[in-house]
């Protein structure tokens, strides 16, 4: 029977000085989509450092593709990593980006020209590869930054707030996206600070707080746990009272309100899930723009007093 554990830990512990990044951790993770879930400063970036052979643990082992993590240039070449911060010069264009990171892991010149092609395709980023990073919006910034992930081909892919920033459309573009790279036979390793997103991914996660694991299994069992209250969604449109009219006629839409800045709605709604899958639809429709989209409510801190305590 074949392996399919990804990423396997023992005891592992990341610290800076006397701050905890992680802490004595132990799990597996098994082939397809695993969500890392948690709020901002839980550790999830250490844990994936920790997995990409960037950081060295203080204490305990890890493995990745079965194979010793720390200082295994071969390892490299089967992962990819998408971090969270933007890496790119803004002067570059897309096209010369994704080259670069193909000239790094070796190629032949043709092999580097095709690789960078067939990454950018994958992406939707073709018509932009020519053009300077700088003039990219935050979900193109996104693409390219999988397309240099994705341009040696890896086994596993590990993504860090992959979709921060960006509009329901340019998430959903990004979810679709990691759906077909799964289809596909690449394995995903994804951290979020938002249950929604993860939930749109994948089922499996492991709930992260204070560099520990709190929980892991499926996603709904988390979700039974917060869903018992109303969310606020706040969001800021082009057009905010058609957003408004829109959505007040839907039965789980509590109220809709506007805020101090221009554009800002803030819309209570008693499902949450349901809210969030009309919502790309809605926007579409219509034809109105959403530019920021985030809930207060869904950043888990109700799950994790329920966990901790």
């Amino acid at each position: 029977m074949k392996d399919t554990t990804i990423v396997q830990t023992q005891n592992l512990s990341k610290w800076y000085g006397e701050v905890m990044g992680v802490n004595d951790v132990t799990l597996t993770i098994q082939h397809g989509i695993t969500g890392l879930l948690g709020p901002n400063g839980a550790g999830k970036t250490s844990l994936l450092k920790l997995m990409t052979g960037q950081l060295k643990p203080n204490k305990g082992n890890i493995t990745v593709l079965n194979e010793p993590v720390w200082n295994n240039f071969l390892l490299t070449k089967r992962i990819g990593y998408c971090p969270d911060i933007e890496l790119a010069y803004q002067f570059m264009t897309g096209y010369k980006f994704v080259e670069f990171f193909a000239t790094l892991n070796g190629y032949e010149k043709e092999d580097i020209r095709n690789r960078t092609i067939k990454a950018l395709e994958t992406v939707d980023m073709t018509s932009a590869g020519n053009r300077q990073i700088g003039s990219y919006s935050k979900g193109m910034r996104q693409r390219i930054k999988l397309a240099q992930a994705l341009v040696h081909e890896p086994e596993l892919l590990f993504l860090d707030e992959p979709l921060t920033g960006l509009d329901p459309i340019g998430r959903r573009h990004i979810i679709n996206l990691l759906a077909e790279l799964t289809e596909q036979g690449i394995s995903i390793v994804v951290s979020s600070h938002i249950l929604y997103e993860i939930e749109a991914m994948t089922e499996t996660i492991l709930l992260i707080h204070q560099g520990r694991i709190l929980a892991e299994g499926t996603i709904s069992d988390i979700r039974e746990l917060i869903d018992e209250h109303p969310h606020k969604v706040y969001l800021n449109a082009d057009e905010p009272r058609r957003l408004a009219q829109t959505c007040l006629p839907f039965q789980d839409i509590l109220s809709v309100t506007f805020g101090d800045e221009e554009g800002d709605v803030i819309i209570e709604t008693a499902k949450p899930d349901v809210f969030y899958d009309r919502l790309p639809k809605i926007l579409i429709e219509n034809e109105l723009k959403v530019s920021q989209l985030y809930s207060p409510d869904d950043n888990l801190s109700a799950v994790f007093k329920y966990l901790v305590g």
